[in-house]
């Protein structure tokens, strides 16, 4: 049985931020992954967004690694050449309930860390982005956009020129805890086995199905998966806009909001289908929800415009009934299992956090 200092399962861009950590700190990696090639689900599924941190409950894992990891990815994508836009993002209030509520997310967005927010009146905001149709705005000087499938590129170079390694078509079958190792049997057209003294489960949608291959692993610490896809369509027209534009969060979601690829180009969504099996097509009768929330704040958006895009799928651990959830990063010390850290419901702001998340995981593994 081959021995290994670390496995890292799923190479999505958090498992990858975290092997690269692992692996220019000295440590031997390998990652399995159960698909062809990195980034193949959730991660290349996404908006692209560099979020600011704005709406994720003060004090929580989201917030605290959304802030902090926003400074390193921006920080990362200058250092290693990776595109992105640091163009900014407008909420807007199209009346005046929704313009109330820009002052109480603005406290809290500066009670999460995040910098530079301004308020704005309609003719202030109309003058950034002549387009829109507002009445007040909020200014996020912080947000952005990246090329993520760049970013992911890197990380695996990164983690190549460390000495890491990757095993693709490879799933877990099983995995147990065998005094300071882990043993671990993976399939595919290579099937192997290994000893490990750290196993990283990352393996997003389905880490807590990899969780439940785990023999020791607690199932009641093992959550429920829930499946919340998200429908994003392009459009036709030219959008005129320069900025990400968001309106004011309704119950349940951040409402249909306008984000930019690196080629200027719009889209719209996500918005919120809950399903019970993993399913991609999008539904062009979805659109008719889209029109009139998207006229709230651009009034001229053309008859048949909005053309099914893409959707992604988030990794949720919390039913439909339940309003919110944070990220889930269990250490030995939560489940007893000596040298393995699951990582549970790494939904969006994933992406943007996935420097810090991986830094955190690197000083639970040193510890």
């Amino acid at each position: 049985m081959d021995k290994v200092d670390c496995v890292i399962i799923g190479a999505g861009v958090v498992g990858l931020a975290i092997a690269r950590h692992l692996a220019i700190s000295g440590r031997e990696v390998i990652v399995l992954e159960a698909a062809e090639d990195i980034g193949t689900i959730t991660s290349s599924r996404n908006s692209e967004v560099i979020h600011a941190g704005i709406y994720y409950k003060a004090g929580s894992l989201m917030a605290r690694f959304c802030v902090s990891g926003k400074r390193m990815l921006y920080r990362y994508c200058d250092e290693h050449g990776v595109p992105y836009r640091n163009c900014g993002k407008l909420i807007v209030a199209t009346n005046p309930t929704e313009t109330e509520k820009l002052q109480g997310i603005r406290a809290h967005a500066e009670a999460n860390g995040v910098e530079g927010m301004q308020l704005l009146s309609g003719p202030q905001a109309r003058a950034m982005e002549p387009a829109l149709a507002c009445e007040a705005a909020l200014l996020s000087p912080s947000t952005g956009i990246l090329d993520s499938h760049a970013y992911m590129l890197s990380l695996r170079g990164e983690i190549e020129d460390a000495g890491g390694a990757f095993a693709f078509n490879t799933p877990l079958l099983r995995a147990r805890a065998t005094g300071d190792m882990i043993e671990i049997d993976a399939g595919g057209e290579q099937p192997m086995t290994l000893a490990s003294r750290l196993l990283v489960n990352a393996a997003g949608l389905n880490a807590p199905a990899v969780a439940g291959l785990i023999e020791g692993m607690p199932p009641a610490l093992v959550p429920k998966a829930y499946l919340a896809k998200g429908n994003y369509f392009s459009c036709s027209a030219k959008a005129p806009f320069s900025r990400l534009i968001y309106p004011v969060p309704e119950p349940g979601g951040l409402g249909v909001h306008l984000t930019l690829d690196m080629a200027g180009q719009a889209r719209f969504g996500p918005d919120v289908e809950w399903i019970d099996h993993i399913d991609y097509t999008v539904d062009p009768s979805r659109a008719e929800r889209f029109y009139p929330a998207i006229r709230k704040y651009w009034p001229t958006l053309p008859d048949g415009a909005l053309m099914p895009s893409y959707s992604g799928i988030r990794p949720k651990i919390v039913p439909p009934a339940v309003a919110s959830q944070d990220f889930v990063i269990q250490g030995p010390r939560d489940h007893g299992v000596a040298g393995l850290i699951n990582l549970f419901g790494i939904e969006s702001p994933g992406l943007t956090s996935s420097l810090a998340i991986a830094q955190h995981v690197g000083e639970l593994a040193a510890n």
